[in-house]
């Protein structure tokens, strides 16, 4: 039986609060689907659990248990086994408001009637900041029409803190499949790619302003964590590599200007954040790997390179010099405490 959505979970070490997840996600009902990838826990009961619940759940609830190989995979595995018509990754500790999914789920059910399948489903995301338990609502009223189809043609303009994040968007699951996404193993960051490579496939959206997700954020070890993104640098340049060669934006507007538009400028960050990183780090490996990533920007995409090389955005990261370095890290953590991205 085809479910209307499955819910992605990928888990490691995750049994502190992986049951808080879950239980949100149960509350949908029996046409939904929930796999649980437990990605070679070893140092916990996530295995465990993950089974008990797969055993208590069995007409909604799969266990898989795969070797190590990091978030991305989690989400192929997802990928690869789901059954519902929708899928959607929800991380091991983060959750859902369960009035909120109600209503989105609702929405999928009377989509899954329309004569053309919807692709592409957008709700709103919650940041839950640990750190002095406040909460910052990313919207996207500014951008998309609500309740009804849309296509990229009627997007607005985003606003520099505002991006599709993987805890935003449901995508129709053969789309995935059919574009070909395959997150690569033992990698960070690789959400990116899942909000990047599969826009161009997408003909058709739909945005409810409800506060669908909640994103915990602030733990000392997630990955986000400035000091823990400054040790993983190396990762976050090789997404953004495999972003720059994952889609020609130059065949992107030529089709759909508005959604090349609102990529480039995701490109942008991206390049910005690698660059603020390396950066950071400061150690001359460090400096030569941003300026290779610039150079590999250069022989993909000449005039993309120079449309972000001195946009403002992406020139905060490449000011030269000491100095320069560290106006551009000083420049970011402004950014931060403004906007309250980690």
């Amino acid at each position: 039986m085809e479910k209307i959505i499955t819910f992605a979970v990928p888990c490691y070490n995750s049994a502190a609060y992986m049951d808080h997840c879950v239980q949100t996600l149960l509350t949908g009902g029996d046409d939904i689907e929930i796999i649980l990838v437990d990605d070679g826990s070893t140092k916990d009961d996530t295995p465990a659990i993950c089974d008990r619940y797969a055993a208590e759940y069995p007409d909604i609830v799969r266990a898989i248990h795969q070797e190590n190989g990091g978030h991305g995979e989690g989400v192929n595995q997802g990928i690869r086994n789901a059954r519902g018509l929708y899928y959607k990754v929800v991380d091991s500790d983060d959750w859902l408001d369960t009035e909120a999914l109600q209503v989105v789920l609702n929405k999928l059910r009377e989509a899954a009637r329309w004569p053309k399948p919807l692709d592409l489903f957008i709700a709103n995301y919650v940041y839950e900041h640990v750190e002095d338990n406040t909460r910052k609502v990313m919207r996207y009223r500014n951008v998309f029409p609500q309740d009804r189809v849309f296509t990229w043609d009627e997007v607005g303009r985003f606003r520099p803190s505002q991006y599709l994040l993987m805890h935003s968007v449901i995508y129709r699951t053969q789309l995935l499949r059919d574009c070909g996404l395959e997150l690569p193993k033992h990698t960070f960051y690789v959400d990116n790619i899942f909000v990047y490579q599969p826009l161009p496939a997408v003909e058709s959206i739909y945005y409810m302003d409800l506060d669908l997700y909640r994103y915990f954020i602030g733990r000392a070890d997630q990955s986000v964590n400035e000091s823990v993104m400054v040790g993983r640098v190396e990762q976050q340049v090789r997404v953004t590599r495999l972003m720059i060669q994952c889609r020609d934006l130059r065949q992107v507007r030529s089709h759909e200007p508005r959604l090349a538009r609102y990529m480039t400028n995701y490109l942008s960050m991206m390049m910005t954040i690698s660059s603020i990183f390396l950066n950071m780090a400061g150690t001359p490996e460090a400096l030569g790997m941003k300026t290779e990533l610039w150079e590999y920007l250069r022989t993909v995409d000449p005039a993309l390179h120079h449309k972000l090389k001195y946009r403002a955005l992406s020139a905060v990261g490449t000011i030269p010099g000491y100095q320069g370095r560290r106006l551009s890290v000083s420049l970011y953590r402004v950014a931060r405490r403004i906007y309250k991205f980690n």
